[in-house]
Parts: C-alpha cells; sequence; structure tokens
C-alpha cells in the first residue's frame, strides 16, 4: 500500500537557497510546509573525488500526488546541477495534522 504522504528532502548550498525552495514549495502548494535545517555536513562523491561541504537541507511535508510537480519545480529553482531530492513516506501521525498536509496542498478555494 502507497503513502498517502511524504516528506521530500533536498539540500543546497546556503541558507537563504534553502528558505527560497522552501517558499516556493508552499506557495505553489506543493507542500504544506517546510523546514530548513543546517548548517549540515555532507561528504560525497562528485567528479571522481570524495569532496566535504557545508549544506542545509530542506523537508518538505507534502502529498504522494504532489511529489511530480514539487521535483519539477525543485530542479527549475535548484542551483545544482543534480540537486538531491528523495521522498520518504509518512506511514503514520496525527490525522489531524495529515488532513490539514492534505488540505494545504490543494487549491484555495
Amino acid at each position: 500500500m502507497a503513502a498517502e504522504h511524504v516528506i521530500v528532502t533536498s539540500t543546497t548550498d546556503s541558507e537563504a537557497a534553502a528558505r527560497e525552495l522552501a517558499a516556493q514549495a508552499v506557495e505553489a502548494r506543493l507542500g504544506a510546509c517546510a523546514q530548513v535545517v543546517g548548517p549540515i555536513t555532507s561528504v560525497y562523491r562528485w567528479d571522481g573525488a570524495v569532496r566535504t561541504d557545508r549544506e542545509w537541507r530542506v523537508e518538505i511535508k507534502t502529498t504522494a500526488d504532489r511529489v511530480p510537480a514539487l521535483t519539477e519545480r525543485l530542479r527549475q529553482l535548484h542551483g545544482y546541477d543534480l540537486p538531491e531530492v528523495i521522498a520518504t513516506p509518512i506511514v503514520g501521525g496525527s490525522a489531524e495534522y495529515l488532513a490539514w498536509l492534505t488540505g494545504q496542498t490543494r487549491d484555495a478555494g
């Protein structure tokens, strides 16, 4: 059974960029809310070398049906050549919160 709600995670190189990704997702109703976490230290391999960089993580709560549009929007806005966009299922939680989450990702009207 597929999860109805997910957390979409991305990372970026500055707090300002992370805040902008979060704000754009919520403004477009592609996410109900988002948290910016950081700075964090990321260790990864890129262009054949292991790198260590300071980044900020953006965690966007949304519904599973909004993930494709949110993924595309993050790709459009992101400054990285290959942005991290990972959707993690929410398998439980407050029914009231999850209903609010769903309502916030629908058109106001």
